[in-house]
């Protein structure tokens, strides 16, 4: 087939790895209102994206302080217990990626939304070893671009020399399955392990 895939890109986060601030967060600001003003004012998901996109961490932990001082501490451990954010591997991607690996049919890398100070810290981790396996990762954090911008895609596309009508990226946000699709490069939007090899065995992908 002319276009059979070849090249399988992997989103990291909710895909690979799994990552929560509730994991410190439900334990440091145990009343759930509190918490909610927290997550939805205070650390935002849209400012830990600033950071994927490459903000240096200490600068904005400073501007945010500045802005909400009384909530000092707990912005602090935003990123001062990172480290406890992180849950285990999701085993059943990474055996789903170990076959890839192991195929000589195929190459793959990985698309990243991270902070680019943060990701050599999982990098480094032992649950995380399959971190190595990638012929490349593209990390959000470094490239000064973010999911689903189109340049990341463009990006990555062109630093390996895959050809987007031979590749399929995998990520949970929906809204980077339909950022990858907007640049043409075909794209699953993640639930399950499961699913997952379902829909790669529906694109003639070998697992």
């Amino acid at each position: 087939m002319a276009n059979q895939i070849n090249t399988i890109i992997f989103d990291l986060g909710g895909v690979l790895i799994d990552w929560n601030p509730l994991y410190v967060f439900n334990d440091l600001i145990p009343d759930a209102e509190r918490r909610k003003e927290f997550f939805d004012n205070i650390c935002t998901m849209h400012w830990n994206e600033q950071q994927d996109a490459g903000t240096p961490i200490a600068q904005a932990t400073e501007e945010r302080i500045a802005l909400f001082p009384a909530w000092e501490n707990e912005i602090r451990a935003y990123y001062g217990r990172w480290v406890e954010m992180l849950g285990d591997a999701n085993h059943g991607t990474v055996e789903i990626l170990k076959s890839l690996i192991d195929s000589p049919d195929y190459r793959v890398y990985a698309l990243t939304n991270w902070s680019a100070e943060t990701f050599p810290i999982a990098k480094s981790m032992e649950r995380f070893q399959f971190l190595h396996w990638f012929e490349g990762i593209l990390v959000s954090g470094e490239e000064f671009l973010l999911k689903p911008q189109p340049e990341i895609y463009e990006a990555i596309l062109e630093r390996y020399d895959i050809d987007r009508h031979k590749a399929v990226f995998i990520d949970d946000n929906y809204k980077n399955v339909v950022g990858s699709e907007a640049v043409g490069l075909k794209a699953i939007h993640f639930t399950t392990p499961e699913k997952l090899a379902e829909e790669l065995r529906q694109l003639t992908v070998n697992i």
